[in-house]
């Protein structure tokens, strides 16, 4: 079966499959967890996506769930939190 045109496909799909493409995968969640701002998280994303062969641009993955979703929770912090807006892991 030959590779598939990625680029063929529509930007929802490019960014599923770059989200199961990174999913799980320890270098590239630490990398994103560890990203100092949403434009850090991009350039680690447009990286990914040529690494895939996907074609994604900056403005794709921007303005895409849930990938929008991760940079807006990067540079804000959430609408609700229950109890204290401490991690789990360094909650006593």
């Amino acid at each position: 079966m030959a590779d598939p045109d990625w680029k063929r496909l529509p930007v929802s799909q490019r960014v599923r499959a770059l989200v199961r493409g990174i999913e799980g995968h320890a270098r590239w969640n630490e990398a994103l967890a560890k990203a100092p701002t949403a434009d850090a998280m991009l350039d680690l994303l447009v990286s990914a996506s040529d690494k895939l062969g996907l074609g994604l641009t900056r403005a794709d993955l921007a303005r895409t769930p849930p990938l929008r979703d991760w940079l807006w929770f990067k540079t804000n912090k959430p609408l609700l939190t229950i109890g204290d807006d401490l991690p789990r892991y360094r909650q006593s």
